[in-house]
């Protein structure tokens, strides 16, 4: 039986900064060139989170030229444990990394959300579909959103009509290669999963989970 999915939903998330890391550069934080779907259903998810739901990013539009920042910055080397004091301040477990991040981004992300088989009796599309509507106007959010790292915050809105929407260079249509997707939750651990990426029109189009299962000889689970 096909999962019931609700209409498409259209967010604007802009910041001063974003870095959406690539997970091969060891040594610096590197961004990616564009949001990656993990980060803007992140973003979604700041906005709206049930068990019962579950997003699917369609779209990333680019609405901002793509700009790069490096800076320094002190990051932990390990998690803290729950007995530990004075964790940050403790040189030993500090680094410096450099990082190669994004400057004055602007995307309108869209998406569409999937009942799962979490919800219960009373749940139901219309229900989510209006919360999530009503949430985003009022500026509700779940926890704060970010654009790939917490501490560059996101300010997220309803985006204008879809023939608003401007894409930066719309006669472009390059490769950006291999770009992780979104993690798959699984009995025995967790799986990264990545596809092929392109920006076409100034827009990257992400291509439904069960798609990115089929190239990585997987199957979907509901």
């Amino acid at each position: 039986m096909k999962a019931q999915e609700s209409r498409v939903f259209r967010l604007r998330a802009r910041g001063p900064v974003a870095c959406f890391s690539r997970p091969e550069m060891k040594v610096e934080r590197v961004s990616y060139e564009v949001m990656t779907p993990s980060a803007a259903r992140g973003l979604l998810e700041s906005v709206l989170w049930k068990p019962a739901i579950r997003w699917r990013v369609h779209e990333v539009a680019v609405l901002a030229p793509i700009q790069w920042v490096s800076f320094r910055r002190n990051e932990v080397k390990q998690r803290m444990s729950p007995g530990t004091v004075f964790f940050a301040d403790d040189p030993d477990r500090r680094a410096q990394r450099n990082t190669v991040a994004l400057k004055n981004v602007d995307y309108v992300v869209s998406a569409s959300f999937r009942m799962t088989d979490r919800a219960g009796p009373e749940d139901n599309l219309r229900k989510f579909e209006e919360m999530f509507e009503r949430r985003l106007e009022k500026g509700q959010t779940f926890q704060a959103p970010y654009l790939g790292c917490r501490e560059f915050a996101a300010e997220v809105e309803a985006a204008p009509a879809p023939e608003e929407v401007r894409p930066i260079q719309p006669e472009v249509d390059r490769p950006l290669g291999l770009m992780f997707y979104d993690f798959d939750y699984r009995e025995g651990g967790v799986v990264p999963l990545f596809f092929d990426a392109r920006l076409t029109g100034g827009r990257l189009r992400v291509p439904p989970l069960e798609a990115v299962l089929r190239e990585q000889g997987e199957e979907a689970r509901p």
